[in-house]
């Protein structure tokens, strides 16, 4: 079947790349951690940014994704699922934020994603025809793409783990940055940078993808840990605020407006601090960018966000939990029951320690 689907859009279905700032985030502001560390925290993590992980990551040698018998595709909820179990048994209380519309601005960027996407699916077949599974794999990949039956069965699934979602009215790495800027959550979790750029105080990296991860286009592997990124110590590191990191952004390009053409993070944090502003250096290099920089900076300074959230964890839902992996999915029973059976444990072992006992059904 193909690996690239309807898109809908305006209403965030589809997931951009996010702003590129790996170059200056400093190592006074990063710091490895087990995910123990954050027992007891509440964490809003980036559920599009999540699930896009798992449907490129969780797939078979051919770089078909895992689907039950129906042909509906399943690797979200494997990742999900097993995931959010790992999480609990940490100690970790997560909540997941899920996109709403995405700003005007970020028309031009959906669509060529879109587009990025299905050419990517066209040569995942092409590729498979030919019996080239490495590269079958690797455009499969890049073809992943969230379809709305994904997000319900998503929020089904969490629903019955007793895990609070939020909508986000727009963007939610928005909203998750927002949460965590008012204290509602510890930190926010997604690979991409811009929570930091919306204020974030706290960024979580890689809660989707620990473990051993392959390197691409090569047959070699890597150990991938969380990262805890503090805000306050990459801005004083670099010698910037919080503005000017903003500006570096709309200099390297964001996914409102495409960015100076030969300008890295680098070099933008060094013209920044040189002139003061994105529109200044803009003047100094004589260049015009399609998207005022005024424009994109408020978008990341105030942000489409909401109040209108509550976050409580429910009961487990453990007969439910396994009727939709199980009899609606087809996953393994066996599989289901084992980390069913090992997260009672964990939260039982937990009781008294913290309030994990609130999740127990």
């Amino acid at each position: 079947m193909p690996l690239y689907f309807k898109h809908v859009p305006l209403h965030g279905v589809e997931r951009s790349m996010g702003v590129k700032l790996g170059d200056i985030i400093t190592p006074e502001a990063v710091q490895t951690i087990a995910l123990e560390a954050l027992k007891g925290r509440v964490i809003a993590l980036d559920a599009f940014n999540m699930l896009y992980q798992f449907l490129a990551t969780i797939r078979g040698p051919d770089g078909r994704p895992l689907m039950d018998s129906r042909g509906r595709i399943t690797s979200h909820l494997s990742g999900l699922f097993f995931r959010t179990v790992n999480l609990l048994e940490k100690g970790i209380k997560p909540v997941y934020v899920f996109d709403g519309r995405p700003p005007e601005l970020k028309r031009a960027t959906v669509e060529k994603r879109m587009e990025l996407r299905k050419e990517a699916g066209e040569l995942y077949e092409r590729a498979l025809l030919a019996g080239d599974i490495e590269a079958a794999r690797k455009y499969a990949q890049r073809a992943a793409t969230l379809e709305e039956y994904m997000l319900e069965s998503s929020k089904k699934l969490l629903d019955a783990m007793g895990i609070p979602t939020v909508q986000a009215p727009s963007e939610g790495e928005a909203q998750a940055a927002y949460m965590a800027a008012k204290g509602d959550v510890y930190a926010s979790a997604s690979q991409d940078m811009d929570s930091l750029l919306f204020g974030s105080p706290r960024l979580v990296r890689n809660l989707s993808i620990v473990g051993k991860r392959k390197l691409p286009g090569k047959k070699a592997y890597v150990e991938v840990e969380p990262e805890l990124i503090s805000l306050d110590a990459l801005l004083s590191s670099l010698g910037i605020t919080r503005e000017l990191l903003i500006d570096i952004g709309i200099l390297v390009g964001t996914d409102y407006c495409e960015g100076v053409k030969g300008i890295g993070p680098k070099k933008a944090l060094k013209l920044v601090k040189e002139y003061g502003s994105a529109e200044k250096v803009l003047e100094a290099l004589n260049v015009t960018l399609e998207v005022p920089p005024g424009v994109i900076r408020q978008i990341f300074l105030k942000p489409n966000v909401t109040d209108n959230y509550t976050l409580k964890w429910k009961g487990i839902d453990y007969a439910t939990v396994k009727s939709i992996l199980c009899d609606e999915h087809d996953f393994s029973s066996d599989r289901v029951d084992k980390a069913l059976a090992e997260l009672k444990v964990a939260l039982e072992k937990g009781k008294g320690e913290t309030s994990l006992d609130a999740w127990l059904g």
